[in-house]
């Protein structure tokens, strides 16, 4: 998933170069937020045949978590400033536990605003995470190695991300989407069949509270660590919004607004989309019917299940991983930064062109691939917005951060698409989001008035 990148912390050297032994259990805090903020595309398809929502309402779970981006990353800066990097982590774990942890009360109610709630408890808890190790894993160890760490600790993010489907796919998505029909059901026999698949959804999480609850230990353990620096304190509040006068940065707010935006629309939607008959035809039922070679069936000879939908989602994600590390080694390369995200945004737009315009494996392949073009955009908007702000980067990197919340406005805009004018169409939002960020990143290129300084490679 979406990566802020570090602010500017105060850091002693004899303090850098002694925190190796802190590296892997932040580098840890990575992959468990993105393990766990994967299983949403696990649920949205779920609780849809769960509570028979409309697409629109289906993608209110997105709008759950990633409200929180907007709403807890000034708060969370500002303990950070307060209390310290690891105290602000134990913060964070305590309260993304508590989030999985409701949702045992959330499936014995039966309530489908339930879950909404705990996954917003579960995003405060993440969000919290993100702003204090995103700077912190930059400045454990040597200054040198800083790069090689948050590749590190990013490459782990993907991994969770790609681990994370399969996990929905035999725990949430074991059972199918479809619902008895409230028709011809009765009703006492619909409410026991909601509860009993509502319980088969907490399970879960609350294994991930229990993994959470082990990390917060450790990490309370070691609070009092000399090796871990004081955190720069910043303006944070109103004032920081002043600095969206200046243009690189407004634009590159909104460049991360787009992009989160229509990356978690296509990961969210990606399980119903596949399950259209134009596409997979996937339903609780069907059958394993051999498919001819010409339509390029590869890796998954036989997808009948919402589940087996559901473990493609992870190769959108296992693609951006493997994007992401392409991507480093051209921007190492001294490609510029961004001319490398125009052409990343076109190629998203012409893979999802191809599969709204496309059927069958052709369609369900484009849309995978979007992942790959979708793994440098994130990183390179964030960089580009962020060049020349000198004393100012902390305080717009929390703006940027709170960008993420485009992944609670774009979903709901698209679900209301697919309910009327159908799913396959509706995915024209995220591709007009994917053209704007094409804009910016050739903008950026090519006008050296964009912002305070001339626009190059990413370091």
């Amino acid at each position: 998933m979406a990566q802020g990148a570090p602010p500017t912390v105060a850091a002693g050297d004899a303090q850098s170069a002694s925190g190796g032994w802190l590296t892997p259990l932040v580098v840890a805090l990575f992959f468990a937020w993105g393990f766990a903020t994967v299983m949403i595309d696990s649920l949205i398809p779920k609780l849809k045949g769960l509570f028979a929502l409309s697409y629109a309402q289906s993608t209110l779970i997105a709008t759950a978590f990633f409200i929180a981006y907007f709403v807890v990353s000034v708060p969370a800066g500002a303990l950070m400033a307060r209390i310290g990097y690891l105290k602000t982590i134990v913060v964070g774990l305590v309260v993304m536990a508590t989030g999985c942890l409701l949702f045992s009360p959330a499936a014995s109610a039966g309530v489908y605003w339930g879950f909404l709630a705990a996954l917003f408890i579960m995003a405060a808890g993440i969000t919290t995470l993100q702003v204090a190790a995103n700077p912190l894993i930059a400045i454990l160890g040597k200054p040198g190695g800083s790069h090689f760490r948050l590749t590190m600790a990013q490459a782990l993010n993907s991994l969770g991300t790609f681990l994370g489907p399969f996990v929905g796919a035999a725990v949430i998505l074991k059972s199918g989407v479809t619902p008895p029909n409230p028709a011809t059901t009765p009703p006492a026999q619909l409410a026991a069949y909601r509860a009993a698949e509502a319980q088969a959804v907490q399970a879960p999480f609350l294994w991930i509270a229990l993994g959470l609850g082990a990390l917060a230990v450790l990490f309370w353990l070691f609070r009092r660590s000399r090796a871990v620096p004081t955190a720069a304190s910043a303006e944070t509040g109103l004032k920081s919004f002043a600095l969206l006068r200046r243009p690189r940065l407004a634009w590159g707010v909104i460049g991360i607004f787009l992009y989160v935006g229509a990356e978690v629309t296509i990961g969210g939607l990606m399980v119903n989309y596949l399950m259209q008959p134009k596409i997979l035809s996937v339903t609780a039922h069907a059958a394993c019917r051999p498919v001819p070679f010409d339509q390029l069936r590869l890796f998954w000879p036989c997808i009948h299940t919402p589940a087996d939908a559901n473990q493609m989602v992870a190769f959108y994600w296992l693609a951006a991983m493997v994007g992401r590390l392409i991507g480093s080694g051209l921007l190492f390369a001294k490609v510029p930064a961004g001319r490398l995200l125009s052409l990343c945004a076109l190629g998203a737009v012409a893979l999802v062109a191809t599969s709204i315009l496309t059927s069958g494996w052709t369609s369900a392949y484009a849309l995978i691939a979007v992942g790959l073009v979708n793994s440098v955009m994130f990183p390179t908007i964030f960089t580009l917005a962020i060049e020349g702000m000198g004393k100012d980067t902390g305080q717009a990197s929390s703006l940027l951060c709170m960008a993420i919340v485009g992944g609670a406005a774009i979903p709901p805009l698209t679900g209301f698409a697919a309910d009327h004018i159908g799913l396959s169409l509706a995915l024209a939002v995220p591709a007009v989001c994917y053209v704007l960020v094409a804009l910016y990143g050739q903008f950026s290129h090519s006008r050296r008035a964009l912002g305070d300084a001339p626009v190059g490679p990413t370091p």
